[in-house]
């Protein structure tokens, strides 16, 4: 594959990351300056945020305690008794299946647990896209996208989940049992494997979709040995009615200003709940882009398709976060060497995590029109030529200019 980028535009994309790896290194600077109450001074929590309910939800279940899990003030007692008397409320929010994956961190201090679960999972990123063709150091930026750091600043696991969707898409036609069994995983944050069923049902791809079922339901039944089947009933009448009142609450709240979708759009602009979900709905079509893709009716080579559809999830789903726009992180680099393409919007695009919770608290919670963006420049540009970026960039390369690889 070509990959062709002259001077002037390497250097600008060398000015976004450097741009980006400067705000990043602010924002880790000031996650790890504490008060003196141990919090940091950034988020007013601890430095791990969201990875304390992983690792104290885990370990409170495997103490016996997984009813905590599903009774709000319960699980914030005993969270204040793990690690701090002065931790503001936090809930569980994950399907008990979260539980398998943080076994193994659960018995080691929880600095020590970060730390291997944010070097680990973001391994997972990179190893996840070196089917992209992209080169080593092109994926480590990737790693060390905006996107990525939001991801390790709030101790989330949007790098351990795009790998799981990229690693699926992307072997999905050659090797589709091992890719059903990453989208099986992927259960653990469904919302963000919603496309993945038109997906394998557009392309026929049944062998996936048997081996994700399989999967699924192997975490069920084991999650089910370890903690108790009750957790998955639990899990319905307590957590997912939980979460649906968390994200319906009154515009705005703290975590809302880091959302990126279109629902907290339409509810940063006013609209009504009934409206919002039907503002959302609306962006639902996405679906059909999917399903359009992946009959195999375009030119747009198997990469370009994943790519694409991680960045149509983005848009489809009500529930997404700054740390969970690493997909799109990754679809930018992508495009990047791949099409001919506006450098200042994919520069905005591969910034704009980091930005997103100042422009939501500003201005409106504006973050899911960058994924929509995107999406809308590469459906009109497979429409328009009917050409996989192979072709393009072999255009291009009569110019003059440096190699990638």
């Amino acid at each position: 594959m070509v990959r062709l980028r002259t001077r002037s535009e390497l250097s600008f994309a060398a000015l976004i990351i450097v741009l980006g790896l400067a705000r990043s290194l602010h924002f880790e600077i000031s996650l790890w300056t504490l008060t003196p109450d141990g919090f940091s001074i950034i988020s007013d929590r601890l430095p791990y945020w969201d990875f304390t309910n992983l690792w104290a939800g885990t370990l409170m279940a495997l103490k016996g305690d997984v009813a905590h899990l599903f009774d709000v003030e319960a699980y914030r007692q005993e969270l204040r008794m793990l690690l701090s008397p002065l931790l503001p409320n936090q809930e569980w929010s994950y399907p008990p299946s979260m539980l398998l994956i943080g076994i193994p961190f659960a018995g080691l201090p929880i600095s020590v647990a970060y730390l291997f679960w944010t070097l680990g999972t973001l391994f997972l990123l990179f190893l996840a896209t070196k089917p992209l063709d992209l080169t080593w150091w092109a994926r480590m930026l990737i790693v060390v996208s905006p996107a990525a750091v939001m991801d390790a600043i709030f101790g989330q696991n949007g790098a351990l989940t795009a790998a799981l969707l990229l690693s699926g898409l992307l072997l999905a036609p050659g090797r589709p049992i091992i890719a059903g069994i990453f989208f099986g995983l992927l259960t653990v944050k469904p919302q963000l494997g919603v496309l993945v069923p038109f997906c394998l049902i557009a392309s026929g791809n049944y062998r996936a979709i048997l081996s994700a079922g399989v999967t699924a339901l192997v975490l069920v039944i084991v999650t089910g040995l370890l903690f108790g089947f009750n957790v998955w009933l639990l899990f319905l009448t307590q957590t997912r009615p939980l979460m649906t009142a968390i994200l319906e609450a009154p515009y705005p709240q703290g975590y809302q200003v880091n959302a990126t979708t279109f629902f907290m759009l339409a509810r940063s602009l006013g609209l009504g709940l009934a409206a919002s979900y039907s503002f959302q709905a609306v962006f639902s079509a996405a679906i059909v882009a999917t399903l359009w893709l992946w009959r195999g009716k375009t030119a747009a080579d198997h990469p370009t398709k994943v790519c694409l559809t991680a960045i149509l999830t983005l848009i489809t789903t009500p529930y997404g976060y700054s740390y969970d726009m690493i997909p799109m992180s990754v679809a930018i680099a992508y495009f990047f060497f791949n099409y001919r393409s506006s450098l200042v919007f994919l520069g905005i695009a591969w910034l704009y995590p980091l930005f997103n919770h100042q422009v939501a608290g500003q201005i409106a919670s504006l973050g899911v029109l960058i994924p929509a963006g995107l999406a809308a420049w590469m459906l009109t540009r497979i429409l328009r030529n009917g050409r996989s970026p192979n072709v393009e960039m072999t255009v291009a390369a009569e110019e003059p200019g440096l190699r990638a690889s």
